[in-house]
């Protein structure tokens, strides 16, 4: 490429970040009486951070929840009754929190850890009786999987292959035999613990889009050695877990609670699948309030850092790959989705998102760098157009399913790819005035959230939005 021509790429791209920077301070201006930085919001509540103290919520990290107290105040601050629904339940903060407050809830999850930490909390929301609890500990107490002499192996994925030390993972083996002699909740409690602590006793740590490996493990994925620090023995950490689990759910403990305990708590219901599928089939107008996060278009890839759970859940290659093509398309590996072919009623939703002005540049944009071969991946424009619009099918199902004058509660970032920020708060607002929402307020957190360090290196650092989303429906 000659001179010139570099220059005349450069001159393009130039003006092309110029319209999307005038089109989103376009944007900005029309919602500049929404946009309301809120002190009281910390990462910490808009995160899992908060749940980490917090009994039962703290049984299982899931990195990518809001906390317990998010969900708490929204909820008390707007007065929600009823019933509310999250469509991306996760690990189902939403759905305890509402159910605590004496609302219920309806959730839907596709992976199918989430489900699986979902219908064990609902298992054990009763107390364990005193046999479950003495047969526990008398497996903890005893490390009743050290004297079993059978094993069943331990299903990999190619991505797992090799997680765990060589005498960890005889020792996962045999605790999933010892699992499998066991009944009842006993038997939901131990392989749920196990779940719990999959992380902290391999050489893998969840780290945004993929496992990130230690220097352990042999594995060379990284040019500079990565050490993830201590990696508990397989003892330790299954039986901190077992006991912290026993002292959460203990009866002194749930009377030291008594006042943060309902006595009509709200029922749970879940529905394991894809909002996508399942979303057109609820009744229309049945819910009071719709809490939710739903993955950000940030390129994470939730069949990856969950990968060694779906493992020992029994997801096959096969199916680990129809997961990740039917969750939302947050990750450069979704294909495009025939969405008006799925469901030809959101024909509107399509519409709304194919005349966002600031968005169709930033597809334009994006495709633009695609083409000149300045894109670290290629399939981010797809990602980035598939996010926006499968979003656009979701919000048209959230104002159907909502009552009116009812709010929607959304926990989401912003993001930036090739230097070109995308306002996604502002997107997802206007695309949601458009089919039948007003937008009531759209609270930042005091500080944002820096971008990849690729991103800073190229384009220079700049913060973005981290924001709450409120909605309600006209």
């Amino acid at each position: 490429m000659t001179e010139s021509s570099i220059a005349m790429t450069e001159d393009a791209t130039y003006d092309a970040i110029g319209r999307i920077e005038t089109l989103d301070r376009e944007l900005t201006e029309r919602f500049s009486t929404r946009l309301l930085t809120d002190p009281s919001l910390t990462r910490a509540l808009v995160s899992f951070q908060a749940n980490k103290s917090r009994s039962i919520y703290r049984w299982y990290k899931y990195k990518e929840a809001f906390s317990a107290s998010l969900v708490e105040f929204l909820l008390n601050y707007y007065n929600v009754k009823g019933k509310i629904l999250d469509p991306f339940a996760g690990s189902g903060t939403a759905l305890f929190a509402a159910s605590d407050l004496g609302i219920h809830a309806d959730g839907i999850e596709l992976l199918p850890i989430g489900q699986t930490i979902i219908s064990v909390r609902k298992s054990l929301n009763n107390d364990l009786c005193k046999d479950e609890i003495i047969r526990i500990r008398h497996l903890i107490d005893h490390t009743v999987w050290n004297s079993q002499t059978e094993r069943v192996p331990l299903t990999e994925l190619r991505i797992t292959s090799g997680a765990y030390p060589e005498e960890t993972q005889i020792k996962i083996e045999k605790f999933l035999y010892m699992i499998q002699q066991e009944q009842g909740r006993v038997r939901e409690i131990l392989l749920f613990a196990l779940l719990c602590v999959l992380e902290i006793i391999s050489f893998t740590r969840k780290d945004g889009q993929y496992l990130r490996w230690d220097y352990r493990s042999g594995k060379r994925s990284e040019s500079k050695p990565f050490n993830k620090g201590e990696i508990l023995p397989f003892d330790q950490a299954i039986s901190a877990k077992l006991r912290e689990i026993i002292e959460d759910l203990h009866p002194t403990t749930l009377q030291q609670d008594l006042f943060n305990t309902p006595i009509n708590p709200g029922t749970i219901k879940l529905l394991p699948g894809s909002c996508l599928d399942i979303m057109p089939q609820l009744a229309a107008e049945a819910h009071d309030a719709i809490v939710t996060s739903p993955p950000y278009c940030n390129r994470y890839d939730y069949t990856r850092t969950y990968a060694l759970e779906l493992a020992i859940l029994g997801t096959d290659k096969d199916k680990l790959v129809e997961l990740r093509q039917t969750m939302l398309s947050c990750t450069v590996e979704n294909r495009a989705k025939d969405l008006l072919n799925m469901n030809k009623a959101w024909r509107s939703a399509l519409d709304a998102a194919s005349q966002q002005d600031l968005l169709q540049e930033i597809i334009k944009y994006l495709q633009d760098q695609k083409d000149q071969k300045k894109l670290n991946n290629n399939g981010t424009p797809r990602m980035v157009k598939g996010y926006f619009f499968e979003m656009a099918c979701i919000i048209f199902e959230c104002s159907h399913l909502l009552k009116p004058n009812a709010p929607l509660f959304m926990v989401n970032d912003n993001v930036r790819y090739a230097g070109a920020s995308i306002s996604v708060d502002l997107i997802l607002s206007d695309i949601a005035y458009k089919l039948g929402f007003d937008v009531e307020k759209i609270l930042l957190l005091p500080t944002g959230k820096g971008n990849s360090s690729q991103q800073m290196g190229q384009h220079g650092r700049e913060a973005l939005r981290k924001c709450v989303y409120i909605w309600r429906k006209r």
